[in-house]
């Protein structure tokens, strides 16, 4: 290690909370606290930027962090998004067992130094756009919908002017598609999930844009909180001698209803998925809900494929991520 290179870099550790951000700068043994919202953010900013780190690193643990990081990005810091994972193994090497915030965010300053993460590539124009090329694209297909309705009940007369719609909406989506595509290629870190997410059979465009834009979090989460995050986490329903079914709800209903979509071409296509349903049909599973098991192994697989870094080997998922 090249202790008089790190004495020359500043490393920030930021410990994200609900309510508040713990910041710990090394080696200037800086500590201190803000709110995690507008005012406590634009302030946290300011502080570390006198400082000139050379990266900010702040664990992904879901959405919490997600308004810091932005704010760094357009304050042109050096923001890292790193996987918890990784935190909690240094932690494990250098024997810290002691846990607070405070100690936390010292702990990430330090794996910030000894690990040097390399820095996020997102830009939050990037992110902003994915989330309303997307928000774009439900609205076109909600109409397209519509016009394909009233082209069953609507008289002949009308379906020159209905398929004219048609048409433009056609060419609108595939215009949306595309924007999609050049988004995705301008940041080496989308392509590089992209790449592990569509090589699952079953898993295209619509399905990878969607989990890279509303759902930032996957793979750096455990497989439990990405099943209950798009709500296809069975949820318990006991009160005393009362025991009534288990039944999923809430989660983000967009991943959920884009999943669900692919589930259906995926017990076609994707041999695993497709022995599993069948297994649970013929097990007395009602359809629907043989089809929930499998969109939840679908995000769990996809979940841990992130988190290890790895492409779609059936024979391996087979044995690991499906045993049950």
């Amino acid at each position: 290690m090249d202790t008089k290179n790190n004495q020359n870099e500043i490393n920030v550790g930021v410990d994200t909370g609900k309510s508040q951000l713990d910041i710990s700068i090394r080696p200037l043994d800086v500590c201190f606290s803000v709110s995690n919202d507008d005012i406590g953010i634009k302030q946290a900013v300011k502080d570390i930027k006198k400082h000139k780190p050379t990266r900010i690193v702040i664990e992904a643990t879901g959405r919490l962090e997600c308004a810091f990081v932005l704010a760094c990005k357009k304050a042109n810091l050096p923001i890292c998004v790193v996987n918890p994972a990784h935190v909690k193994k240094f932690a494990g090497a250098i024997g810290r067992l002691a846990k607070t915030d405070k100690l936390d965010a010292q702990l990430i300053a330090h794996f910030s130094e000894a690990i040097k993460p390399a820095v996020t590539e997102l830009r939050p124009d990037e992110m902003q756009l994915m989330s309303d090329l997307l928000a774009r694209r439900r609205q076109l297909i909600c109409m397209q919908t519509m016009e394909k309705n009233r082209l069953k009940i609507l008289p002949k007369s009308l379906h020159k002017s209905i398929k004219t719609v048609l048409k433009i909406l056609s060419t609108e989506i595939d215009n949306v598609d595309k924007s999609l595509k050049e988004t995705i290629e301008l940041s080496p870190e989308y392509q590089a999930k992209n790449a592990i997410l569509q090589s699952m059979p079953g898993v295209g465009n619509v399905v990878a844009f969607n989990l890279l834009s509303n759902m930032p979090e996957l793979g750096y989460i455990t497989n439990k909180q990405a099943a209950a995050l798009i709500g296809v986490a069975p949820i318990n329903r006991e009160s005393g001698a009362y025991h009534g079914e288990r039944s999923v709800k809430g989660g983000r209903y967009q991943i959920r209803s884009v999943m669900f979509i692919a589930m259906l071409s995926a017990v076609r296509c994707n041999p695993v998925f497709g022995q599993m349903y069948q297994r649970l049909v013929a097990q007395g599973k009602p359809k629907k809900k043989a089809l929930v098991a499998c969109v939840r192994k679908m995000i769990v697989i996809l979940n841990s494929m992130l988190r290890e870094n790895t492409m779609w080997d059936e024979k391996m998922l087979k044995n690991h991520y499906l045993t049950s």
